[in-house]
């Protein structure tokens, strides 16, 4: 077998809380969570949830190589097969050894509009089990947040999806270092606190996509900049183009992430082969 920074995880749900009327909090625990690792902020991990009717997700086989987990999983019949999302991971704590993950649920009731994740977390309670990839080294290529020595300022831009790794982030940040954020949610009841020792602002936003005018009629510090973005992909690319374009910031001091397209679902996009 081929080593991998990642390996797969079967957990199970310890607990569940309301973060907020649109976010669920999922703590779950798991006998092989000691192996799981992570350097990163915006650590993504990939989950995978049962269909109705099944008690846990039907998981690839990993006797093999585990760098070749996508193709196993693509094998599968769709019909029983796990449900894949991506997540970032809110927290990884130690003793005891939890994983926990938030998930947006765009408000307090059932939607029509609610994903296979979404109705999940709804519904999840103590027990209910589904499957984890997760790294088991701490570098590896599943986080895009890497704060420069240099770095005078940072902007961070993000939705609800981004969220978690919002909070991690201005949680581990060096105390005074210039921060502004701009967070776009569904409504304010939505707001999280965000605790920071950086000298941040943080804007909330409940009009979705407004996040580059937003930062367009700012006044930004001075100094060498980094900048973190993730959301929804059309958001992200029109924030990172007013950066780069108008304001000529460094292409390479801006990391962007699309975690996803708005009028398409994620099975499409996995389905095209975008999304794996």
């Amino acid at each position: 077998m081929t080593d991998s920074p990642y390996q797969f995880f079967d957990v199970e749900v310890v607990r569940t809380e309301h973060v907020t009327p649109a976010m669920i909090r999922v703590t779950f625990d798991g006998t092989d969570l000691p192996r799981m690792a992570t350097a990163g902020l915006d650590q993504r991990v990939k989950i995978f949830l049962p269909h109705p009717g099944q008690d846990a997700p039907v998981m690839p086989d990993t006797s093999g190589d585990t760098l070749d987990w996508y193709a196993a999983w693509c094998d599968l019949d769709p019909s029983v097969r796990g449900i894949m999302r991506t997540y970032t991971t809110r927290e990884l704590r130690r003793d005891p050894d939890e994983l926990i993950i938030d998930f947006a649920v765009h408000g307090p009731a059932p939607s029509p509009a609610d994903g296979p994740a979404t109705s999940w977390a709804r519904t999840a309670r103590p027990g209910s089990r589904i499957g984890v990839l997760g790294p088991v080294e701490e570098e590896n290529s599943a986080y895009d947040f890497r704060l420069p020595d240099d770095t005078d300022w940072l902007l961070l831009a993000a939705d609800e999806s981004a969220l978690p790794a919002v909070a991690n982030i201005l949680e581990t940040l060096p105390a005074g270092l210039p921060t502004r954020v701009w967070i776009e949610v569904h409504d304010l009841a939505d707001r999280q606190d965000l605790p920071t020792k950086a000298d941040a602002e943080i804007h909330w936003l409940t009009r979705t996509g407004t996040t580059a005018d937003a930062i367009r009629g700012t006044d930004l510090p001075e100094g060498s900049l980094y900048a973190w973005i993730a959301g929804e992909s059309a958001t992200v690319k029109a924030v990172r183009r007013h950066l780069v374009r108008d304001r000529a910031y460094d292409r390479k001091r801006v990391s962007f992430s699309g975690y996803w397209r708005r009028g398409t679902t994620t099975d499409q996009l996995i389905d095209s082969g975008e999304s794996a």
